[in-house]
């Protein structure tokens, strides 16, 4: 028997030979010919040769900050050979190469990375970020490829251009150079109580480089918001107390 259409055409494997390289939009396929990689718990939909996956063990330290902060990183160790492909939950894949360089990244965000970047959660030091109940994030540090996900096409704004504003949770990420403060909207206050637009927290960014935003604010979980639980009610609860 014989199948006609070109889905095993159109949608056949791309022949690379780079580390990390996107199959389309929402799959990520990792060449493991190049060592070991750090890959988002559970992402992995697919692989050919022989992969073997090792949750990682964490610190000690790594381990309280989680259990503090909420941060929902959970890793895994993948090593072997052959081609492995990871995506999570269809969004879209973005993939970077730093070169003794860092990334401070909403943890929900991270995919997958090269083992020879350091990560680690750091709490982010902002003025008012006492609104939120702390803001978290996961550095990424070194020479290797990350790749990230975002919820539709991001935008890269350049913060060095003009005052730069953004919703907390449609921040994926920034590079090193930026500098972050959380900006409370106190005329939003009463607005919100009148069900007005509830743009009360913002993250206000300055210095040089630039920060990922995505079209959709749904970075909630094991993000920058160590209080990510909250909805704007909560918030506005803190505020008010």
């Amino acid at each position: 028997m014989t199948i006609h259409g070109s889905l095993f055409t159109e949608f056949k494997e791309k022949d690379t030979q780079d580390p990390f390289s996107l199959q389309n939009k929402k799959l990520l396929r990792i060449d493991m010919r190049y060592g070991e990689v750090q890959a988002k718990a559970g992402s992995m939909v697919a692989y050919q040769g022989d992969v073997r996956f090792t949750k990682q063990s964490s610190g000690l330290g790594r381990m309280f900050k989680s259990a503090v902060t909420g941060e929902g990183v959970s890793m895994m160790t993948c090593s072997g050979s052959g081609e492995l492909f990871v995506a999570d939950e269809a969004s879209e894949v973005q993939v970077m190469y730093l070169e003794n360089d860092s990334l401070s990244v909403n943890g929900n965000n991270v995919l997958a990375f090269s083992n020879s970047i350091q990560w680690d959660i750091h709490r982010i030091q902002a003025r008012g970020a006492a609104m939120t109940g702390g803001l978290y994030n996961v550095s990424l540090r070194g020479t290797g490829y990350v790749a990230v996900t975002t919820k539709g096409d991001p935008i890269a704004l350049d913060v060095a251009s003009a005052p730069t504003f953004a919703d907390a949770q449609a921040v994926v990420l920034w590079t090193a150079g930026v500098s972050m403060d959380v900006r409370v909207d106190t005329g939003g206050i009463g607005t919100m109580i009148r069900g007005g637009s509830g743009e009360l927290l913002q993250m206000a960014f300055g210095g040089q480089g630039y920060v990922l935003v995505q079209p959709s604010e749904s970075v909630t979980s094991g993000g920058h918001q160590g209080g990510g639980q909250q909805g704007p009610g909560g918030m506005l609860g803190q505020l008010l107390n």
